[in-house]
């Protein structure tokens, strides 16, 4: 069964989620605090370590705690996991959602909510996820749709004229990028990237230099499974991907303003 981390400080609600939770399959685990929740995603990790046990499959996650922010808090499981989250929260202006986004949120869900319907997006986000890894896992430098050049801005090309890679494992200063093993390594440290962020990186690296339009990465990531996602998505995984590699000496992602982006550095 998934396991689901549900880190809400209302107990009767928490209660409510676990009981509605296992009742549809899954395997719930309660968190009351934020203290609690790091306590039991520490001991899952060491865990995991000793055993082939599945880790967490989803997080839902509440806002305001007597014990810091689930925002934050979200920020921290980011640099942990790439699995899902799920805000569960009364805050329901535009701005708040915004954040929520922002801090790596998947889906945002205002208070008082339906449980079916909370069940059914839920199942969706979780369908969605398991996609992504699937995709993910086929992500290669060799099957990896080309772009080619008109213009200076990329378009979907049959023939393919990219430039190649034909090393498994590149470099790009700082970076070194395994495709083998769909891997992410920065001064040296392992990145933790979602799904996303992954097939977003192997793009931009198979075509250094050439300007992909926002257009071409939405078909490129999501449109051939039917599951649209808008532009502002686009632009917050963009973000989270530039936090994870760039740094104040390295700029690998650069905005074409009106067109798209451009990777501006090559492998070596």
């Amino acid at each position: 069964m998934e396991k689901i981390l549900i880190v809400e400080d209302d107990e009767l609600l928490n209660d409510g989620l676990c009981y509605h939770l296992q009742k549809n399959g899954y395997n719930p685990v309660p968190a009351y605090t934020l203290e609690q929740a790091r306590n039991l995603i520490d001991t899952e990790k060491m865990e995991k370590a000793k055993t082939a046990e599945k880790t967490w499959a989803l997080f839902l996650l509440d806002i305001h705690f007597p014990d810091g922010d689930g925002l934050r808090f979200a920020k921290e499981l980011r640099q942990k996991s790439a699995a899902p989250i799920i805000f569960l929260t009364a805050q329901d202006m535009d701005e708040d959602m915004i954040r929520g986004f922002e801090a790596g949120a998947d889906d945002y869900i205002t208070k008082p909510f339906n449980i079916k319907i909370l069940m059914q997006r839920v199942q969706a986000v979780l369908k969605r996820y398991q996609i992504s890894l699937e995709k993910a896992s086929q992500v290669s430098i060799s099957s990896a749709p080309a772009f080619a050049t008109t213009a200076s801005t990329a378009s979907v090309s049959s023939t393919g004229t990219s430039a190649e890679l034909p090393s498994p494992s590149v470099s790009f200063g700082d970076l070194e990028v395994n495709f083998e093993t769909m891997t992410a390594k920065k001064h040296g440290v392992p990145l933790l990237l979602t799904p996303t962020e992954w097939k977003l990186l192997v793009i931009f690296c198979r075509h250094p230099g050439q300007i992909l339009t926002r257009q071409l990465l939405l078909e490129r990531l999501w449109d051939q499974d039917g599951n649209f996602v808008d532009e502002h998505t686009l632009t917050i995984n963009i973000s989270r991907l530039r936090k994870k590699i760039e740094d104040g000496s390295d700029t690998y992602i650069k905005t074409v303003y009106g067109m798209g982006y451009q990777w501006m550095v090559t492998a070596h």
